[in-house]
């Protein structure tokens, strides 16, 4: 409540202060100016500087240049103009009378290592940072059309991967940084800090198609309202973090308003989205001639039961399932708006939004999002006091097929299979029964509305006591409540099953909240050549979770479905609350000598109610640092072409308390009837921290004058302790005891970031980006793996993420089918006999981004690639289910396929293989990511308009991908029958007002 009731109060006062428009001057006072001065400002190649702050020395007014450096101020003929802009020299000049003062700033290279990096609890600079951040501004990512702000991640970190998690829009992406550090799955999710509070991101459970990766709840941030995403990888950068940050941490900053501006802008796209690939599959007349020749070499005569699709189909009939699934075209529209404002002590943004997004599949189906952000910051005259508040509220409202698979049926449905529906519209039951099957769409019409709701408010409070000390309050609250209903009508099953069949309903309600206090002390002080800066702190919080989980039957009516009072039985009823409670001290103690030598220690005392009596309390810390060897006199610098080298270095241990809550007690549930319980779990009040060891080193390096910037990094993380579910015996009445396992996970790699300056002059810029991870992932021991219930899952010496497969012989010389090494020689095909190890992660990954600037025109170019393996299905030639095209060679002689047949021997010898070397094929692919065309409109239609700015755009999402890969989609490349990315266009305007 009083969260609530200071962000009312400051945000009218935000409204009370007297403010223009975004380039017209800002005064303060009594004083009015006498004349007005006009004038461009320029670099030194001549381009015009948008956005250089203007201000008269020594009193409160200023303003900004517009798109094309214009700027105009009133001033006193004896003011002097002050003209700052990030990366180029402050610049003073006199007014000395004149009525237009035309301005060259000058390049300043040292300061542009001096953008501020958000490092959590500190900020420091590229230059100054002893740890590894990687960074990522709104100018590179709030134009992409995309619903999670993940998912404009890809290709632009190193480290950092991102793997979507399916085609539905809502749907969760999984993030890993530099790797996979537990056995456990949930035991490998970063830290998300948004606006200094931390935020849940673990996937929503759902009864829908979204739950096969669960939602994302992220979705609900506003991708256009991200100031910046900064991801900190090492022990230096995340041990200050503590247990929270073995999976590295991810600083989300949204846009605040800025200080003497005032203005609206207003931006709006629209396009569509498709499936943008398909895969080769058999026709018809190749299907039909295949099966034939199945039955001929199987010498058994087809019939309706065993060949319904020879004797009861339609043979002239040739549907493309792909098209029909899946060859719809989505509508996509995005609206945002957003006013910000204030004066030099208080500024304001509030902005909201509007997302709307189709489906490729049938149906009338969509994806709704709205969101709202409010920003407060204020400063008080004599600098002493600062308040920062911020309320960021999203709904999303997912409207899809209830839980019906529209991929895989595409792919597996013979070519002239009877149609799916009626031509008023009811599926078509009668000629699916006739060959003994059932529709593939059954359940077609049942549907699933997910409505999710998300606030996330922080307010930050400091006030400084003495020069370079003050104190910090960071107070945070995070709600987030999902409410799902399923609704399964009889209409979608069978007539003939009716009368076993009610209407139904299945409904999931989720609650989590968590509130989070952070009082800090900072010091900064400088003795000579020696600064020092300090941070002593300490976080208490609290989580709730709640979840609702039951089912409807026996609805009288199809309109009622849903409604629980009409429902003649509830069945399924749980539900379950936990609690988490957290409490930490952390310190910081940074000190630098000369400008050159840094040094970083951080530490953090953690206590969690994960964990039982005895175990509760951890400690973890890091230490970090760095040589700016360029600085030292028996360099050159001015003769070099070296102009920036820094080495850093870096170890520290980071914790992981991501398990559930309680599993140190025993727990009951109650029975159905009354006056009962049953035990549901078993105690362990002995296991603990998993503990991340951390090791890195660095260099970077710039050239030219910093128009060629390097950095390679090499990391060595080592996770052991391992918590997971110990499988218990069968007898002892529990499945699996949370315990910690002899285990440790390594993971090494090699980042490589370079930055280029390909061309600067007065009409075009032109900068490119690289990076290239080299990851390697590896289980270093695990004593006794081969007596676990581990021993084919894991493999020591491998990575976690793999699959064990047979080794593949080739085709039988008497049956002609597929084959594979029996190696114990047993009869049996077994875990035994797979001894293939195959890794399923990625081998290499990186990203390449051009930005291109020609006079008013902007153009973005992002492509991503990767090296990695994966698997192709669908060869089994004469099998009843369409097959991909290029098994149509079975019928040559001395083919690679096995023999054409549809015995159950066939099969097996089919099924096996799958599981063996013969499907793994090469998946490496270059991914025409984004594509971003934008045109700045030119001062003089500005003035017309009467707009302070705008801009024509185009925007192109996985608009083409360079692979040898003949699956769907190679960024999920087992067996190539899914896909998640779809290719997207849209185009749009962008006004400042």
């Amino acid at each position: 409540m009083l969260i609530v009731l200071i962000s009312v109060m400051l945000f009218l006062c935000a409204f009370a202060v007297q403010a223009k428009a975004v380039n017209a001057p800002f005064c303060v006072g009594n004083a009015m100016p006498q004349q007005e001065v006009r004038g461009i400002v320029r670099d030194q190649s001549g381009m015009p500087l948008p956005g250089v702050t203007v201000i008269v020395k020594g009193k409160n007014r200023g303003t900004t240049t517009d798109i094309d450096g214009k700027y105009s101020i009133g001033i006193e003929p004896e003011d002097v103009l002050i003209f700052s802009f990030i990366g180029f020299k402050p610049l003073e000049e006199p007014v000395n009378g004149r009525m237009e003062i035309l301005v060259t700033m000058e390049e300043d290279i040292s300061s542009l290592g001096e953008v501020q990096i958000n490092a959590g609890y500190y900020n420091t600079t590229k230059r100054e940072t002893t740890g590894n951040i990687s960074r990522v501004t709104a100018e590179e990512i709030e134009m992409q059309p995309v619903v999670s702000p993940l998912q404009a991640l890809q290709g632009r970190m190193a480290g950092v991967e991102i793997i979507p998690g399916g085609n539905q829009p809502g749907m969760a992406s999984t993030i890993r940084i530099r790797g996979r550090n537990s056995l456990r799955e949930d035991g490998n999710f970063p830290l998300y800090i948004i606006n200094g509070v931390p935020f849940n991101s673990t996937p929503i459970e759902s009864n829908s198609l979204l739950g096969n990766t669960g939602i994302d709840p992220l979705n609900t941030l506003n991708v256009s309202n991200i100031e910046s995403i900064e991801v900190l990888k090492d022990a230096d950068a995340t041990a200050i973090y503590g247990s929270r940050g073995a999976n590295g941490v991810v600083l989300i900053t949204t846009k605040k308003g800025k200080y003497g501006k005032t203005g609206l802008e207003a931006r709006v796209y629209t396009g569509a989205a498709t499936v943008p690939n398909r895969m080769d599959l058999l026709n018809t007349e190749q299907y039909l001639q295949l099966r034939k020749q199945a039955f001929i070499n199987d010498e058994v005569e087809p019939d309706q039961y065993n060949a319904y699709d020879l004797v009861l189909w339609d043979q002239n009939r040739d549907t493309d399932w792909q098209d029909f699934f899946y060859g719809g075209t989505s509508s996509i529209t995005d609206v945002n708006l957003a006013a910000s404002g204030g004066n030099e002590t208080t500024s304001f943004r509030l902005g909201g939004s509007y997302h709307k997004q189709g489906t490729v599949y049938p149906g009338d189906y969509d994806y709704n999002k709205v969101t709202a952000g409010l920003t407060i910051n204020h400063i008080s005259e004599n600098k002493k006091w600062n308040l920062n508040f911020s309320a960021n509220y999203g709904m999303d409202i997912s409207n899809i097929v209830g839980n019906v698979n529209l991929t895989t049926n595409a792919l597996r449905l013979p070519p002239n299979a009877p149609s799916i529906f009626n031509e008023d519209g009811s599926l078509n039951w009668e000629d699916w029964a006739e060959a003994g099957r059932s529709n593939p769409l059954e359940g077609f019409f049942n549907t699933s509305k997910t409505r999710a709701n998300n606030l996330i408010s922080s307010l930050g409070v400091s006030y400084e006591i003495l020069q370079g000390l003050y104190v910090k309050t960071n107070l945070g609250y995070t709600n987030f409540n999902s409410g799902e209903v399923v609704k399964r009508p009889r209409k979608s099953y069978n007539p003939s099953s009716w009368e076993n069949i009610d209407h139904g309903s299945s409904h999931l309600d989720i609650d989590r909240n968590s509130w989070i206090i952070e009082p800090q002390l900072h010091y900064s002080k400088s003795f000579g050549k020696a600064e020092i800066n300090t941070l002593l702190g300490g976080t208490i919080q609290e989580s709730n979770y709640a979840q609702l989980d039951l089912e409807g039957q026996g609805y009288v009516s199809e309109t009622l479905i849903g409604n629980l009072s009409a429902a003649e039985t509830i069945i399924n009823a749980s539900h379950q609350n936990t609690k988490y409670r957290y409490t930490a001290i952390f310190a910081r103690l940074g000190f630098n000598w000369d400008q050159k030598y840094f040094l970083n220690l951080t530490g953090r005392r953690d206590g969690s109610s994960r964990f039982g009596p005895g175990n509760q309390l951890a400690s973890f810390g890091a230490i970090g640092g760095a040589w700016i060897f360029l600085e030292e006199p028996f360099l050159n610098k001015e003769n070099s072409f070296l102009s920036f080298g820094k080495l850093r270095g870096s170890y520290g241990t980071t914790g992981n308390d991501q398990i559930g809550d309680y599993g140190f007690l025993d727990s009951y549930e109650a029975t159905p009837g009354p006056s009962g319980l049953y035990p549901t779990q078993l105690a362990n009040p002995n296991y603990s921290w998993e503990v991340n060891k951390k090791l890195e080193t660095g260099i970077e390096l710039g050239f030219l004058r910093d128009r060629i910037d390097l950095g390679v990094s090499w990391y060595l993380n080592r996770s052991s302790n391992q918590l997971v579910g110990f499988v218990l015996p069968s007898l002892t009445g529990f499945t699996t005891i949370l315990a910690n396992l002899p285990a440790t996970v390594e993971n090494t790699g090699l980042e490589v970031e370079l930055s280029t300056v390909n061309l600067r002059s007065k009409d075009i810029n032109w900068q490119s980006f690289l990076n290239i991870t080299i990851p390697k992932n590896k289980l270093v021991s695990y004593p006794g793996i081969e007596q676990s219930p581990y021993s084919n899952i894991y493999k020591v010496g491998h990575p976690l993420n793999i699959s064990l497969l047979y080794q593949y012989e080739g085709l039988d010389p008497e049956s002609g089918y597929y084959t594979v090494t029996d190696v114990n020689e047993d009869g049996r095909f077994d875990f035994e006999d797979r001894v293939v190890v195959q890794n399923l992660g990625r081998e290499l990954y990186g990203g390449i981004n051009n930005n291109i600037s020609y006079k008013n025109f902007s153009l973005q170019l992002l492509f991503d690639f990767v090296k990695q393996e994966g698997t192709l299905a669908l060869f089994n030639a004469g099998d009843r289910s369409n097959q991909r095209a290029e098994v149509f060679q079975a019928l040559d002689e001395n083919n690679r396929f096995q023999q054409i047949s549809a015995t159950s021997e066939a099969y097996n010898a089919y099924t096996r293989v799958l599981t063996s070397t013969l499907p793994v094929v090469d998946a490496s692919f270059i991914r025409f990511r984004t594509l971003f065309l934008g045109y700045s409109l030119p001062s003089s239609v500005l003035e017309r308009l009467q707009l302070n700015g705008g801009k024509i755009f185009l925007n192109g999402q996985n608009l083409y991908t360079l692979t040898n890969y003949k699956g769907l989609d190679p960024e999920i490349p087992f067996d190539g029958t899914q896909f998640a990315g779809q290719r997207t266009i849209t185009a749009g305007l962008e006004f400042q007002f």
